[in-house]
């Protein structure tokens, strides 16, 4: 049995956790409005059309923000087409997924939605097609209490309380050619300081994403985010990351090293970020929000087809990933290494919540479930809340064809408030379980609470609805703490959560 030796102190902290590094996202997109959260007529649809067994889904996930409405889908939208009378909004076609927008969920609509589900919302801004008039205007329209015209028509829609949504984003994926309205970085960077300072000016209490490289493959990755930040580091507060991970080639080790690839490019950022404070003198330091991350690769085929035979249509089922168990090791992994960088990465968004390259599936007219990345990310969002202790690892490792010395075991490590401290972990070998000791010395923790494992014997096992509980985590009774050393064993390819007290 392999062995590895983890270190842990509890003034060993990398830093406060950021509870939205927990956020998901929601766009315009397929089913994951229209027929996901929203089904009128369903069996299980509330008064508003929104699907309450979809809604305890979400809810027991702790979703703490959800970035709307788009996504690639914002950029040719005009926010003022989702508000007032429903029979009176216009219905749009959508050049970014080329369907047709009906807007019967808008604005309103969606942040009643999120209230319930115990979220804030994060809106992203059209700086595509639109600008700095409406960016200005919509965060009128939401924050302003009233004495305004924007405030006052939001008053006469049926809002006397302000929607006051504090994080707004500053377009989506500007550097991208498929982007519409898309910008060099310095036209875009012109256009993000001009919409930050006065949205800023409107509401001085809003936090602001400025765009980020969609992906490190692109040809400007690094001089993107350089010469954006030289245009507009004083009047913003993050810059966003984006990254998606496949594995066409059907290479598990490959695949399940991916995250080597995620935290160099979060390192990357940071040090761009940092770099341009210097040349600016600023004592200011950026935090990141890596707003779309996930793996998304199952559907490509499929999404094609359908956007040939049913252009313009609504509520179609595009980029409906049906995830397996070597994904939900991943997003594991992925979750690890949002917690291990935590001192700068303040705002994460898996993307999506519900049917679009999601944790939760639903059956129009039927039944909804959970996918196997859905308990990693639940796992993480109610277990790793606190402070990220930095732990001292010495694992074995292994090659893969892109990558050198991936480590066999991913982990990270959370103390709450309670002083309790949870374990996330992610065996990355096909075959063998790894006997694991952590140093606890500096702790006062007498006893393993829970040790919660999933793991399937099969890497490309699903859930469905008729078997939804067909990768599922469950609880073995494992590990001792001796003399404040726990000794425990992760099984082969498994994540596993490791509480203790």
């Amino acid at each position: 049995m392999k062995q590895a030796k983890v270190i842990l102190d509890k003034d060993y902290v990398i830093g406060r956790i950021d509870p939205r590094i927990y956020g998901s996202f929601l766009e315009h997109l397929g089913r994951a409005v229209y027929n996901g959260i929203y089904e009128p007529g369903h069996p299980a649809a509330n008064q508003d059309g929104f699907r309450t067994d979809v809604m305890k889904l979400i809810r027991d996930l702790r979703v703490p923000i959800i970035r709307y409405p788009g996504g690639n889908f914002v950029s040719g939208f005009n926010w003022e087409d989702s508000i007032g009378p429903r029979s009176e909004r216009p219905r749009r076609l959508d050049l970014a997924w080329f369907t047709t927008e009906t807007n019967e969920v808008g604005l309103h609509e969606f942040c009643s939605w999120a209230k319930e589900m115990n979220s804030d919302v994060m809106y992203a801004v059209n700086l595509g097609t639109r600008g700095l008039d409406a960016a200005r205007n919509i965060v009128e329209y939401a924050n302003h209490k009233g004495g305004s015209y924007w405030s006052d028509l939001r008053i006469r829609n049926g809002a006397k309380d302000p929607f006051g949504i504090k994080l707004w984003c500053l377009g989506n994926e500007m550097d991208g050619p498929w982007q519409m309205g898309h910008k060099t970085a310095y036209e875009y960077g012109r256009t993000a300081n001009e919409a930050a300072k006065m949205m800023k000016w409107v509401d001085s209490s809003i936090e602001l994403v400025a765009c980020g490289s969609s992906h490190t493959d692109m040809p400007t990755f690094g001089t993107w985010e350089r010469e954006v930040l030289e245009q507009c580091y004083e009047n913003v507060d993050y810059v966003s990351l984006h990254r998606y991970y496949g594995n066409p080639t059907n290479d598990t080790p490959g695949f399940l090293a991916r995250t080597m690839d995620m935290d160099s490019f979060i390192k990357t950022v940071v040090s761009i970020c940092d770099a341009v404070g210097g040349t600016k003198k600023s004592k200011k330091k950026l935090g990141l929000s890596f707003d779309e991350w996930n793996i998304w690769y199952h559907s490509a085929e499929q999404d094609e087809e359908i956007k040939k035979r049913d252009r313009w249509g609504e509520a179609l089922p595009l980029l409906e990933d049906i995830y397996n168990f070597e994904d939900a090791l991943l997003c594991g992994s992925m979750l690890i290494t949002l917690i291990n960088n935590s001192d700068r990465v303040k705002i994460a968004c898996l993307a999506q919540l519900v049917n679009v390259i999601a944790p939760i599936m639903t059956r129009n007219g039927g039944g909804a479930w959970m996918q196997t990345i859905y308990w990693p990310y639940m796992h993480a969002s109610v277990y790793g809340r606190g402070e990220s202790l930095k732990a001292l690892v010495k694992t074995p490792t292994y090659d893969c064809v892109d990558y050198e010395n991936v480590p066999l075991l991913d982990i990270a490590a959370t103390k709450a408030e309670d002083g309790t401290v949870s374990i996330f972990a992610v065996n990355k070998d096909m075959q063998e379980d790894m006997l694991v000791t952590v140093d606890l010395r500096a702790f006062d923790l007498k006893e393993v609470k829970e040790h919660i494992v999933l793991h399937h014997d099969d890497v490309k096992a699903v859930n469905t609805e008729e078997k939804p509980d067909n990768v599922a985590p469950i609880t073995i009774k494992d590990g001792e703490i001796k003399d404040g050393v726990l000794t425990i064993r992760i099984p082969a390819l498994s994540w596993n959560v490791i509480r203790l007290g």
